[in-house]
């Protein structure tokens, strides 16, 4: 991607692709009618913030091109210097994911970035976690509120007794019983379910609450040989003795988890999720490209890093295919963009679901524009693996693991997948944040890091106004990703606390 920056003191526009014949208007409070650019250019309306201008006279049917690619065709004639809203804007036909290329990318190997380490907690079965966490359980949701109560006492009474460990985080959820607990797609929340009580965080050590009449056994949720990590609420006597109860178990956890220690470790043992949310027109400009360059790098490394939400990526699919470092892996990106579109298709949902109302607020007009901003994050490597939603990887590299777009959702299933680390980049900004692992949130906008700044944790709108370089503001992030994980900094979420519940995806029937 090539950034051009056409800037003076103001006013001040950015082209992304030298074939781009649509600029995005960088100015905080736009521009009003009659500016002027130095190349001439001069806006005929009032042109928000983020919004697209035309550069050029558009005939109806003309292709509109974003990022060097065709995110739409002119719905009517479109006059030079024009604002190019929503309703200017034909969605096209997305990629036919039979006609798809794959493997055809020939990749020159980054030389691997050596020396970098960071300070982790190294698990017996040779996982590492980034936080020092009691993880406990539940296999319904009936027990939740027992739960919640007990955590409360656990956190007041007995934390502060236990220094080195940070928090105790309760599992809860809304799935367990009135469910299809055997229907094919049920295999999505279980594995999940499964996947989040083994995290890396959690030491080993998760417990595990569960009510005793559930069709999600608590079993299912842990390794056989933990089996003795399990109270069910049916066998205990009244309220207080279920809340004593799992105090006790509580403590015997915080006592081996509080031996815990940080060592030194290899980036290898990392593993990256990237997301987006509460995205806008500057994410494919300044925070998604500034991500994808500190995921080359963090893969130079040695680490894994996880890209995902597939209905902000099918549209951009044929940018992804040629990655892929095998057919296989070509084959399984294109199968579950194709299990998506089924899944959306059954519950009669099309693509103008997305983007949010937001999002057009921050000036993207389709998800065809947002798919081609959001999967900037990829970085330029190779795709080594492609994961369905909640399962882990078997490699190290970048990966896509399948998930919704919804924030909560893709948070939660990117966990189940072992994520360490969270980057979450956001134009119009969200106080997001998740309890199991640190998240670091990246604006694309310096005016919102202004207005937020004690929930931003880095400011990729630099990139915009010239102040920083792509690689400047990647290279910053890599940095700051090292020293969270290893506990040196913390995000402003996990300062303030900011922690959003757990979001199974449960595609398969209810009863």
């Amino acid at each position: 991607m090539s950034l051009q920056i056409n800037q003076t003191e103001k006013p001040l526009y950015i082209k992304v692709n030298e074939n781009d014949n649509v600029a995005t208007i960088v100015n905080s409070k736009g521009l009003p009618k009659g500016t002027v650019f130095p190349s001439g250019l001069e806006l005929t309306e009032y042109i928000p913030q983020g919004h697209k201008v035309s550069l050029r006279n558009f005939e109806k049917d003309d292709k509109i091109i974003r990022y060097g690619e065709i995110i739409g065709t002119a719905s009517s004639p479109i006059s030079q210097g024009t604002w190019v809203k929503e309703s200017y804007v034909t969605l096209p036909d997305p990629p036919i994911l039979e006609k798809l290329p794959l493997e055809t990318k020939v990749f020159t190997p980054l030389p691997p970035l050596e020396g970098y380490t960071f300070e982790g907690y190294k698990n017996t079965n040779g996982s590492v976690g980034t936080k020092n966490i009691l993880g406990i359980a539940t296999s319904v949701q009936c027990v939740a509120g027992v739960l919640d109560y007990a955590v409360k006492k656990i956190k007041t009474e007995l934390l502060p007794s236990y220094p080195n460990v940070e928090d105790v985080v309760a599992l809860t959820h809304n799935y367990g019983c009135g469910v299809a607990i055997n229907a094919p797609d049920a295999v999505i929340p279980i594995r999940t379910l499964q996947n989040l009580s083994t995290h890396p965080n959690f030491g080993g050590e998760v417990l595990v609450v569960g009510l005793g009449c559930e069709k999600l056994l608590p079993e299912r949720l842990i390794p056989q040989e933990d089996s003795g990590n399990i109270t069910r609420l049916q066998d205990q006597t009244g309220f207080k003795q279920m809340v004593a109860t799992i105090i006790e178990m509580a403590e015997e956890k915080l006592i081996k988890l509080n031996n815990r220690t940080r060592v030194t470790c290899p980036l290898s043992d990392l593993t990256v999720g990237l997301q987006c949310g509460g995205s806008d027109a500057f994410s494919g400009v300044t925070a998604n490209p500034a991500v994808g360059y500190a995921a080359d790098l963090l893969v130079r490394a040695g680490a894994t890093v996880l890209f995902s939400e597939v209905t902000e990526v099918r549209d951009a699919i044929h940018l992804l295919t040629p990655r892929t470092i095998n057919e296989e892996v070509g084959q399984s990106l294109i199968n579950e963009m194709k299990w998506y579109d089924q899944y959306l298709k059954r519950g009669e949902a099309d693509r103008s679901a997305n983007p949010s109302p937001g999002n057009k607020k921050g000036g993207l007009v389709n998800v065809v524009e947002k798919a081609l901003g959001s999967i900037a994050k990829a970085g330029t490597t190779p795709i080594v693996e492609v994961l369905s939603s909640g399962e882990k990887p078997t490699k190290k590299g970048l990966i896509y693991a399948a998930t919704p777009a919804s924030d909560f959702v893709c948070g939660t299933l990117q966990l189940a997948s072992g994520m360490n680390m969270h980057i979450f980049t956001t134009g119009r900004g969200t106080p997001y944040g998740l309890a199991m692992a640190p998240v670091l949130k990246v604006s694309t906008r310096s005016s919102l890091t202004e207005q937020w700044d004690d929930l931003i944790d880095l400011d990729a709108g630099r990139i915009a106004q010239g102040e920083a370089t792509l690689e400047e503001v990647g290279w910053e992030l890599f940095h700051l990703i090292i020293d969270i994980a290893s506990g040196h900094k913390k995000t402003w979420s996990d300062y303030w606390g900011l922690h959003n519940d757990l979001c199974l995806f449960n595609p398969a029937p209810l009863t």
